[in-house]
């Protein structure tokens, strides 16, 4: 992409996504998402009620009179972007491909992180790392990933998520917020034992981003596909009710252990087609986290 249209498109999506964070998600998000502990804050005097153990003798003892100590959350949060980058997320009609959903998405939850005086960082993976970007804050760090988002390049097209979840496990040793976002077109088996490690370890949400013709393809008759991944073609006959009924069945299956590995992991996980209201879902899935 050239400099000027690249500068255009991160200009565009910036406005877009700010806003969205700044109107919309910005008290779910704090909702949804909490600190990593408990920090004093101040004393007070002791009220009926109040528990014993949060007593501060010393303040006590030169008042002559019982205080307690007044704890507050700590909000500050580390968040990580784990982007799928391989082959299958160019799939879509031309500018709705997944890989601008993916990118919106992303930039949605970092504008929010920020607005929270978190840090914010990104893996980029396909069936290898292919970049790890760290941790910080601020609007210049936020603008060098939305770039990154729009224009990185992959030297992969396959995807190994389970390879991505094992490399946040060992990388980041401090409780961390995890944001998977992948059409999760792999093996639901290869990375169960991986997301259950993480998940114990970092609070880990799943975003899975994928266009209805993945799930279902029209009678349109002898058609040639290609795997974006392999690189593999083949002929495929849409007219044949049989062809197209093996293909939904495909993607029932593996949606259905998908969300039963997310289940098994206690990880919760919203689905969003390329021609749905993501702002919608995303709503969604913080107020679920937040009423709990």
């Amino acid at each position: 992409m050239e400099a000027t249209e690249l500068i255009k498109k991160v200009r565009k999506i910036e406005i877009k996504t700010r806003g969205l964070s700044q109107n919309i998600f910005a008290g779910e998000y704090h909702t949804a998402f909490k600190g990593r502990g408990m920090i004093f804050s101040e004393v007070r005097e002791y009220q009926y009620g109040d528990d014993v153990r949060d007593i501060d003798w010393n303040v006590t003892a030169r008042h002559n009179h019982p205080y307690v100590k007044v704890y507050e959350e700590e909000r500050e949060l580390t968040v990580m972007l784990l982007v799928d980058v391989s082959g299958s997320r160019l799939f879509g009609a031309l500018g709705e491909e997944k890989r601008e959903m993916i990118a919106e998405i992303a930039a949605t939850i970092a504008f929010s992180a920020i607005q929270n005086n978190d840090k914010i960082g990104v893996l980029f993976f396909s069936d290898k790392i292919e970049k790890f970007i760290p941790p910080k804050k601020g609007r210049k760090h936020i603008l060098f990933i939305i770039r990154e988002l729009l224009d990185f390049s992959p030297e992969s097209k396959g995807t190994d998520i389970g390879g991505a979840l094992r490399y946040l496990t060992d990388a980041l040793k401090k409780r961390t917020t995890a944001f998977v976002i992948s059409d999760f077109i792999d093996n639901a088996e290869s990375y169960r034992t991986s997301l259950s490690v993480a998940a114990n370890k970092h609070d880990l949400i799943s975003i899975q981003v994928f266009d209805k013709r993945d799930t279902q393809i029209p009678d349109i008759g002898l058609i040639r596909v290609k795997d974006l991944e392999t690189g593999g073609e083949r002929w495929l006959d849409t007219s044949s009710k049989r062809t197209r009924q093996a293909l939904s069945k495909w993607w029932y299956d593996r949606q259905q252990k998908m969300t039963e590995t997310m289940r098994h992991s206690g990880v919760d996980i919203a689905s969003i087609a390329t021609d749905e209201d993501y702002v919608r879902a995303l709503m969604a899935l913080f107020q679920r986290r937040g009423v709990r």
